[in-house]
């Protein structure tokens, strides 16, 4: 950088967590790049669809997710890694102005572009503050929920963090059977009884 006069840095992101890093599939570099891409594609046939989008060390409770929604409430269920919130925001954002500058032009950013033709609900899911992955609400095409970890955390493990903060594995399904509620897809029995399965206390403190 500095001998080659290079104008680009770099950093290095320290996690809380050690896992083993999943080779990278095939065809994903730009969507590495830009932010977003799909991880993993659901060969399981359903009415019910959910695409859980996941980042950073909650990558493994959305993979955890995935399996309880697929195997108990027989959910189809695709996996996206959201590698820049920011990115996808800034370059939406790039692709509106410029859409705007040139009257009828109606170019669709590359967050909608990947998701438009995917059928059933979007759940994000990270351990950053739930405003990061709303930041792209407006170009997801279809039902959004965003779990995040807003607030002052107490816990003695990491556990009972994710649980504090409701980004584990079980509070992502419950979200996504939640959501599928609101579209009608899913019966009050079928919620009532997971919510039980799931042990989902509806009276957990929030602060």
């Amino acid at each position: 950088m500095y001998v080659n006069q290079e104008s680009v840095f770099y950093y290095l992101s320290v996690g809380n967590e050690n896992y083993v890093m999943p080779p990278m599939p095939d065809g994903v570099k730009e969507g590495i790049v830009k932010g977003l891409y799909r991880f993993s594609q659901s060969a399981k046939a359903s009415d019910l669809k959910a695409h859980l989008i996941g980042s950073g060390a909650i990558m493994n409770q959305v993979l955890e997710a995935q399996k309880i929604l697929e195997e108990k409430y027989n959910v189809s269920t695709d996996i996206w890694a959201a590698t820049s919130y920011n990115e996808l925001r800034r370059e939406a954002l790039h692709v509106e102005r410029e859409n705007m500058l040139n009257g009828n032009k109606t170019r669709a950013p590359y967050v909608t572009q990947m998701l438009q033709n995917e059928k059933g609900v979007f759940i994000s899911a990270s351990d950053y503050m739930k405003v990061l992955g709303d930041s792209i609400r407006q170009w997801v095409p279809g039902p959004y929920t965003v779990l995040g970890t807003d607030g002052f955390g107490r816990s003695e493990s990491r556990a009972a963090l994710r649980d504090f903060f409701e980004v584990d594995a079980k509070h992502i399904v419950w979200a996504t059977l939640v959501t599928l509620h609101e579209q009608k897809k899913l019966s009050d029995e079928i919620l009532f009884k997971a919510q039980g399965e799931l042990k989902i206390n509806p009276n957990k403190r929030n602060r």
